[in-house]
């Protein structure tokens, strides 16, 4: 697996399992909550997710992001179709949105990367 997705995953594993431990109420059911809504409904996941990489895009959450994006490589979702929706979150971010755009793209590499190995 390629290092920023293994290291993006490791991290994010550790420190859930250690917010989840604390046992917060309100963390818990915005946990449960994040979950719930990505779940198939009269939209299918995969069009959540593409929704979900549009948001995280234009308020600019690199993390949020790299989740979106590799949730969406598993779901199916093509470069092409990835490209587009990263197109509309530029365009509704605006150009400061540009830096994050190369960051998932450098990340949807590895993704790929990681699938063909």
């Amino acid at each position: 697996m390629s290092d920023i997705v293994q290291e993006f995953n490791d991290y994010r594993s550790k420190m859930n399992e250690k917010l989840l431990a604390d046992n917060n109420k309100i963390v818990k059911r915005i946990f449960n909550l994040d979950t719930n809504a990505y779940a198939p409904g009269v939209l299918d996941v995969k069009t959540k997710e593409l929704l979900g990489l549009v948001a995280s895009a234009v308020l600019r959450c690199d993390d949020c992001v790299k989740y979106h994006l590799e949730t969406s490589h598993r779901e199916g979702v093509t470069k092409e179709e990835m490209m587009e929706a990263m197109g509309i979150a530029t365009l509704v971010g605006g150009t400061i949105v540009i830096p994050h755009l190369r960051r998932a793209y450098e990340f949807w590499e590895a993704l790929e990367e990681n699938a063909a190995n």
